[in-house]
């Protein structure tokens, strides 16, 4: 970790309603802080960011993602040490998810629903920014 920083990695992850067709974006709650975001977790030591991102979904949210482009890196402060998440967009491919201790629930939801889910307004920043990109 350069400086201290906290690097870790995530997804706006996203697919096309099987019904519908329209776009679907999929948030996780974690009880531990009771919130609704995007998928995201620590780097292991060596791991490159896209991997770790991959990674995370698959372990919040039990789903296969195709990686798309890399979104806005996203900064702030967690208990009081600076973090920094690089984010990517990615389509759900296959998967099932299973409840956990560190996510209880994923909801997939239509972007406004989503908007209105996600706890901090970063993550709308980066909801944004994969309806901008694609």
């Amino acid at each position: 970790m350069s400086g201290g920083t906290v690097q870790a990695a995530g997804c706006v992850l996203w697919r096309r309603s099987e019904h519908s067709g329209e776009l679907e974006i999929c948030l996780v709650h974690r009880p531990r802080y009771d919130d609704w975001s995007h998928p995201k977790g620590k780097l292991k030591r060596g791991e490159p960011a896209i991997d770790a991102a991959l990674r995370e979904v698959l372990e919040e949210t039990g789903h296969h993602c195709k990686p798309g482009p890399p979104l806005p890196t996203v900064r702030y402060l967690a208990n009081g040490r600076p973090k920094e998440v690089l984010y990517w967009a990615a389509e759900a491919t296959d998967g099932l998810f299973v409840p956990s201790d560190e996510v209880d629930r994923i909801l997939w939801l239509h972007p406004e629903a989503a908007r209105a889910q996600l706890t901090q307004p970063r993550d709308r920043d980066l909801l944004d920014a994969l309806l901008i990109s694609g």
